[in-house]
């Protein structure tokens, strides 16, 4: 099940800003920080299943490099990265002092953290809070030193920077290798049944926009997309931020789609690209300011005027 690298190796998993030396947890140290870690799931949406290896020879013995399948080049590229539990990102930058490219790191309420590299984009910035499930990249093969297939690097660390074995959903991952299905569904291991306003979901796509957003989002306004979904507006009464995501009705495939938010006065934001669920979120400040927001899929979009200004 290992990835086949076009040149070089994985990014070596050298010590990052405020961590130290990396190295590979003994047992005991490995138990200890699992009896008080939040349960993490696998960093992909709810359903999708992938292939994990710990081959690559810059591994150390408890890094992953995720896959769709153990072959297929760089068809990964684009597809989202999720977070595997809820935290605060203390790192979101691109690398050049090591081969880790765009990575991302989060650091979990018993101080432990997981760090997901090589990503074609960034979706959350330093010091964001993320809710388990939400979006924080894309799969990608960026790096400064080495040239490789698109595939995610996936560690999680105890609190002093070492690498452990990672486990999701409460299980120890197959080392060296497996064939793994995601059940990060954004509540638990079991897909949601409704949205916090109580309307159910439709299709297959398991994620509501008060997830996608994040913990104290409410929906404000949304706008139909034909019959593929609805771009949804929703804020939060404790940030004073709006936010923007575009929700697929069903998650089969990719497809093209947008969301964007444009706070009067400012630049606007965009997230689009080629996804399976949804774009964005797209966030902003915009207490008693005007927005205009609006998204697609496919050929279909909305737009609004400059609203909700109070």
């Amino acid at each position: 099940m290992r990835k086949i690298l076009i040149a070089g190796l994985c990014g070596v998993a050298l010590p990052l800003v405020g961590m130290s030396a990396v190295g590979t947890a003994s047992a005991a140290e490995t138990e200890g920080v699992r009896a008080a870690a939040p349960t993490f799931q696998l960093p992909f949406p709810c359903n999708e299943t992938w292939v994990g290896s710990t081959g690559s020879s810059a591994h150390t013995g408890s890094e992953i490099d995720f896959n769709g399948s153990a072959t297929d080049g760089n068809a990964d590229e684009g597809r989202t990265v999720v977070a595997a539990a809820a935290g605060k990102v203390v790192m979101s930058e691109y690398r050049t002092a090591d081969g880790f490219g765009n990575v991302v790191k989060i650091r979990h309420s018993d101080g432990s953290v997981t760090l997901y590299a090589h990503l074609k984009k960034r979706h959350v910035s330093n010091g964001a809070n993320v809710s388990q499930g939400q979006k924080i990249g894309e799969v990608g093969k960026t790096s400064a030193k080495y040239k490789m297939a698109a595939h995610l690097h996936y560690e999680q660390r105890t609190s002093s920077g070492k690498i452990v074995r990672a486990s999701f959903n409460g299980a120890t991952f197959g080392y060296p290798g497996q064939k793994i299905k995601s059940n990060n569904c954004g509540s638990g291991a079991t897909p949601p049944k409704s949205t916090s306003t109580g309307s159910k979901l439709t299709g297959s796509n398991p994620y509501t926009p008060e997830q996608i957003c994040g913990s104290g989002f409410k929906r404000v306004d949304s706008a139909a997309l034909g019959s593929q979904g609805s771009v949804y507006l929703l804020y939060s009464a404790a940030t004073g931020q709006n936010c923007v995501t575009s929700v697929r009705k069903s998650g089969s495939g990719k497809v093209s789609a947008s969301a964007y938010l444009e706070v009067k006065g400012q630049k606007r934001a965009t997230d689009a690209g080629s996804f399976q669920y949804y774009a964005g979120p797209v966030k902003a400040k915009a207490l008693r300011t005007c927005v205009k927001w609006g998204g697609a899929i496919g050929s279909t979009k909305y737009d609004s005027l400059f609203e909700h200004c109070d």
